[in-house]
């Protein structure tokens, strides 16, 4: 028997290795546990995905499109009457109040590149997309401040399991903002 064309098989083992990372942890995946998770044969991960890091850059750039998702359907940076420090508050309170698991996998991955160094260029490239964006509203040092600064809001939050307080980081990014 041939081959069986499946054009979508790639995406879904990207898909299957979102779900355990989110299930099981980075310390969870395998190809073999991405093959079941897919239900795929093992062979098909290895062969669209030569290593794990492979793997894992791929699920770190698509988890990297929910915060940019976020920005893109809020708009606000087009605008520049539109009060930055509300908006980027807003976005951090959109983000945060969607699926927490989905935010939590997205900090997993980011945080895996610390141990995992095929994964900082996908790390630093969502850091100076956001940068970058920001610099049409505000500089480039403090739009890198106010990345940093909405980095450690996030986590914070995700950390320490204190809700988050939208009024707070207004007020915060506010003061970075000249």
């Amino acid at each position: 028997m041939g081959r069986r064309y499946d054009p979508e098989r790639r995406q879904r083992i990207i898909d299957a290795a979102i779900r355990v990372v989110g299930e099981k942890g980075i310390a969870g995946l395998s190809h073999r546990t991405v093959a079941a998770e897919a239900d795929v044969p093992l062979g098909s991960t290895t062969y669209h995905f030569k290593t794990l890091d492979d793997l894992l850059v791929a699920a770190l750039r698509q988890a990297n499109e929910g915060f940019a998702k976020v920005i893109a359907s809020r708009g606000g940076l087009e605008d520049p009457g539109a009060d930055l420090a509300v908006e980027l508050a807003g976005w951090m309170g959109e983000w945060l109040a969607g699926d927490r698991t989905g935010v939590e996998l997205e900090y997993e991955l980011y945080l895996a590149a610390l141990r995992r160094p095929a994964l900082r260029p996908v790390a630093a490239e969502w850091a100076r997309d956001l940068a970058d964006r920001l610099s049409c509203r505000t500089d480039a040092v403090t739009a890198r401040a106010l990345v940093a600064l909405l980095d450690g809001i996030c986590l914070q939050v995700l950390l320490t399991e204190v809700p988050y307080d939208e009024e707070y980081a207004r007020e915060v990014l506010a003061r970075v903002i000249p």
